[in-house]
């Protein structure tokens, strides 16, 4: 795996991270900083797209973003990432492995790679993601991201929360630092997202994200949206808000996947 650094690909280190997957808490993740090669990472830094290239732009009650994957109009070591290394046989071989979930694969899709970025005010509320591929029919598993964010301050907030199964506290932070990648898995109750960020100007959060799905179990949950929820410190307003938009729009978004309506 040319562009990874080799400290990720040994033996002994692909070992040792296969058990500090399955020991993550509150969900099974892991974190590895100085994951792209240096020369590499440092390209994509310089290189990422300024938040007017990407293609599409959320403003509302619980996420305030951009996110692209539009890949033809970014840099072409975008491209190098996408196609040899987010989306190769390798490091799908290699995610299998650390994950212990066999048969993980990508989508050469806007929901298998793609980048996130935020300015100052950026948000995206604590939520599950959607489980199963709407048009693809496979089953969402694993969320890789690597953030690209050099001399991030703790001040400027925004770091990944983690949050327990009931929603009650966050139980872990994770900074989006520069070229750190996290992998967690993605079910019923991961629940993440990050708080306002407060960054100075020409500044934003920036992450790169890769999503594995593997096909359809007999277990698989009945699919479901994007599920927001609100923290407990939430206004009572927001609170009401988020639980009518979410059970409205994925009520909805649930009949027209039965009726073959694409979403």
């Amino acid at each position: 795996m040319k562009y990874i650094n080799p400290i990720y690909t040994t033996p002994e280190a692909i070992e040792n991270l296969k058990n500090d997957f399955e020991k993550g808490f509150p969900y099974k993740h892991i974190v590895l900083d100085n994951f792209l090669t240096e020369e590499f990472a440092q390209s994509l830094h310089q290189n990422f797209p300024t938040i007017d290239k990407l293609n599409k732009h959320y403003h509302g009650l619980n996420e305030k973003k951009s996110e692209g994957s539009n890949f033809d109009d970014f840099h072409k070591d975008f491209s190098v990432l996408r196609n040899e290394v987010l989306m190769s046989k390798e490091l799908a071989d290699w995610t299998a492995y650390i994950t212990q979930i066999e048969g993980v694969f990508v989508t050469d899709d806007k929901l298998g790679t793609g980048l996130h970025q935020g300015g100052n005010g950026s948000f995206l509320d604590i939520h599950i993601d959607f489980n199963i591929h709407a048009e693809k029919n496979v089953h969402r598993r694993l969320n890789v991201l690597i953030y690209m964010n050099q001399n991030w301050k703790d001040e400027y907030a925004g770091d990944l929360e983690m949050w327990d199964a009931k929603m009650t506290k966050c139980e872990k932070k994770i900074q989006p630092l520069f070229n750190r990648m996290v992998i967690f898995e993605t079910n019923e109750i991961s629940y993440h997202g990050y708080s306002t960020v407060h960054l100075p100007e020409n500044m934003t959060r920036k992450s790169i994200y890769t999503y594995f799905y593997t096909p359809l179990r007999a277990d698989s949950s009945k699919y479901h949206d994007t599920v927001f929820k609100a923290k407990p410190t939430d206004s009572t307003a927001k609170k009401l808000g988020t639980t009518v938009k979410e059970t409205l729009k994925n009520t909805i978004k649930s009949q027209l996947k039965k009726l073959g309506i694409k979403l």
